[in-house]
């Protein structure tokens, strides 16, 4: 009889990380990643149990933020810098959330795209 080995996860001791939020208006996307791009940890408000249209609520926001954060203070990250993308419900309790958990924060950079005139944009709703 063969015996399997388990893979244990190591912990990587890493001084600074970057947090990126994606709010959109349906869902909040919350990535921890090493300097060089490797993902840490990841959460949304979807998988954190959210369904419909309460995915894009600041409430899940939050708990997004609370799981990713935490899953990365236990791989040994200390300090991030946060990114924020979108305009949704959940980013700014998805940020008090990362402040909440104790990762320190170094810098705060809104990185929404903004269009400098370039495609022409949807025409405006008549109800």
């Amino acid at each position: 009889m063969v015996k399997k080995e388990r893979k244990t996860k190591k912990v990587r001791r890493m001084p600074l990380g970057i947090v990126h939020i994606q709010a959109s208006f349906n869902n909040t996307i919350i990535t921890v990643s090493q300097q060089n791009g490797d993902v840490i940890s990841w959460s949304s408000g979807g998988a954190c149990g959210f369904k419909g249209a309460r995915k894009g609520t600041p409430y899940a926001g939050q708990l997004a933020a609370e799981k990713a954060s935490r899953e990365s203070l236990d791989q040994g990250l200390k300090m991030v810098e946060v990114k924020i993308s979108g305009a949704g419900a959940g980013r700014e309790s998805a940020l008090r959330a990362i402040q909440a958990t104790g990762l320190g924060i170094l810098r705060i950079h809104d990185v929404t795209p903004l269009p400098h005139n370039g495609c022409r944009p949807p025409k405006k709703r008549r109800v």
